[in-house]
């Protein structure tokens, strides 16, 4: 896999008068495993929701397999953050998993097929869940929410799997399950990760982009305080707790597609 899973050209969104991205400039090629970082309000909820066609850019435009956003060849999978999902419906985490196998166009009186019923099983499965698919979702951990999660984001079987936060509400058993699913993962799809969690995904991801309304830097997962600090436009101490990194080499052109 060496084509472009992402191509951003000069884009800029705006809410009202409020720029929330100006000239963002990014490629995904395809098999990456990129993490997105930056401060709150530095619009990497909003670049992962142009990638899939839920924002309007107010210039230049995003391509996702070679089409715009919601109209390519390759189906998206996409974990949302946790807090924007209401725990008090009544549903079980099967019948969420189900979700992600519906399709365009449904009939009335639609049912979920026996394969679709298997294959949200297997799924619930894979991601550690297969125990809980009756609980419904108030019973359910921070950490089993979002591998639910996840696990609905793959019915699609997709290309792309785009991820806002994934362990931003979990224990820390939970994330390392959740860093070890993404990894093995990746070797099947390409893989959006935004994250607060800056040593932890310099430690996974293959590519880091970091992100404060502009592209401050996108290039190899090696962070140093000078480009923390200069995201952040603060003092930002960096404590490693094992965790390797290097030192940041400077942002040029190009890049890994052919």
């Amino acid at each position: 896999m060496n084509g472009r899973a992402v191509r951003i050209e000069g884009l800029s969104v705006y809410y009202g008068k409020t720029a929330a991205l100006t000239d963002v400039r990014l490629d995904v090629c395809e098999g990456e495993y990129l993490g997105i970082i930056g401060p709150n309000g530095g619009g990497k909820s909003t670049l992962l929701k142009a990638m899939l066609g839920l924002v309007k850019p107010a210039s230049g435009h995003v391509e996702v397999f070679g089409a715009p956003p919601g109209g390519g060849r390759a189906a998206v999978g996409y974990v949302p953050q946790f807090a924007a999902m209401d725990k008090r419906f009544p549903i079980t985490l099967l019948e969420v998993i189900l979700t992600g196998r519906l399709k365009k166009g449904l009939a009335p009186f639609f049912a979920y097929s026996k394969e679709d019923e298997a294959a949200a099983r297997s799924l619930a499965e894979r991601v550690g869940v297969g125990h809980l698919a009756a609980r419904r979702l108030s019973d359910l951990s921070g950490g089993e929410f979002q591998k639910m999660l996840i696990a609905r984001a793959l019915a699609a079987k997709p290309k792309l799997l785009l991820l806002d936060e994934p362990t931003a509400s979990v224990d820390a058993s939970s994330r390392e399950q959740i860093y070890s699913l993404l990894s093995e993962l990746n070797r099947d799809m390409t893989i959006v990760l935004v994250t607060h969690d800056l040593l932890a995904v310099s430690a996974q991801v293959k590519k880091l982009a970091c992100l404060n309304g502009r592209l401050v830097y996108h290039g190899e997962p090696e962070l140093t305080s000078p480009v923390v600090n200069s995201l952040y436009g603060c003092p930002v101490d960096l404590i490693a707790h094992g965790v390797p990194h290097r030192v940041l080499a400077e942002h040029g052109e190009g890049g890994c597609c052919v």
